[in-house]
């Protein structure tokens, strides 16, 4: 595990020098902060959680004090549903959130989750770009602020069991967040049978073999402890986890439009410097995994069967999850 302890120092290491804002603010100022609270799943003390600190230095330094974030993490606020739920009641302000939670405010941005569509960090970056001012605007028409996106790694294929093409599920047990019905609709499409659970009981079903396969990067895989019971891994990956932090609409313009500015800028600066530091953790962890002895799964031979599959499912969502033409637009941007 010395790996992911230095890997988690390191993140925290660079973080300090990517964010600003790692001076206290006055007393003051402190005493008499807005408090935005931010729910999340993200273990306390994990990498992610580090920068997310970072994140609320910077903005306190830049708003003077006016502003600050109050983190509620490794779940205690419940799964990603309960998030969105609690802020749309005011028990919650903000949340940083998967692509899963996104879409509970925004059903149409599950297009960008959909399996075999954004499989390169290059890809995403030409799809945020692209379809940023489209997104934002839904989010708010819906009653949130988009503050950021972030990212979680490639999603790839784990099991305690051996696979290699899509059949082979069809007598696994894998799992499908109860609430995102991509990968629920994927499995559906090759005939296997979904394990519906939140996100926090996965490790558990894990345990007690309620399920056998998992959809997740190799860094989130290891910040959850999954990869303990995990003996398969596939060396492709189908997607890249996405995310973001979401404000619901009214706190964010409570607050005065020079803070409102600096809560973007800060979260912007703190999600990209997040990016670069998680895409080479990913690619550090699955390294790891790999010398630590998990079989690597090289789905490559049977890739027309796994493209198949992906695309019947982007073709089963459409009109469903997102309309045509917005499936075809992020297409188009990601070519």
């Amino acid at each position: 595990m010395d790996y992911f302890k230095n890997a988690f120092v390191a993140l925290l290491t660079v973080a300090a020098f990517l964010l600003p804002g790692t001076v206290s603010v006055p007393a003051a100022d402190a005493a008499s902060a807005t408090v935005i609270r931010f729910a999340s799943l993200a273990p306390p003390g994990s990498a992610f959680m580090k920068v997310m600190k970072a994140w609320n230095r910077s903005l306190k330094k830049g708003t003077e004090g006016r502003v600050e974030l109050r983190y509620y993490s490794g779940g205690s606020q419940g799964d990603e549903r309960d998030f969105i739920r609690k802020v749309r009641a005011g028990q919650m302000d903000a949340a940083g959130v998967s692509t899963t939670g996104l879409g509970m405010v925004a059903r149409s941005v599950l297009v960008l989750s959909t399996p075999g569509l954004i499989t390169e960090y290059e890809q995403l970056e030409r799809a945020r770009a692209a379809l940023n001012d489209r997104f934002t605007k839904l989010f708010e028409s819906n009653g949130f602020v988009l503050l950021n996106w972030g990212e979680a790694g490639k999603n790839r294929l784990f099991s305690m069991e051996p696979f290699a093409r899509p059949e082979d599920l069809k007598r696994l047990r894998p799992w499908a967040w109860k609430d995102d019905p991509v990968f629920a609709e994927f499995v559906n499409v090759i005939g296997a049978n979904p394990v519906r659970l939140g996100a926090p009981e996965v490790y558990g079903g894990l345990q007690t073999r309620m399920l056998d396969t998992v959809p997740v990067s190799a860094l989130a895989a290891v910040a959850m402890q999954w990869y303990t019971r995990l003996n398969y891994m596939a060396k492709q990956n189908f997607g890249i986890i996405i995310g973001g932090s979401v404000i619901k609409k009214e706190k964010f313009y409570a607050l005065r439009e020079a803070d409102r500015q600096m809560l973007l800028d800060t979260a912007e600066r703190a999600a990209r410097a997040a990016d670069k530091l998680v895409r080479r953790d990913d690619q550090r962890a699955y390294d790891s995994l790999v010398k630590r002895g998990i079989s690597v799964v090289d789905t490559a031979p049977h890739k027309a069967e796994w493209d198949a599959a992906a695309l019947q499912t982007r073709k089963n969502l459409t009109g469903r999850l997102y309309s045509k033409s917005l499936l075809k637009a992020v297409e188009q941007a990601i070519q």
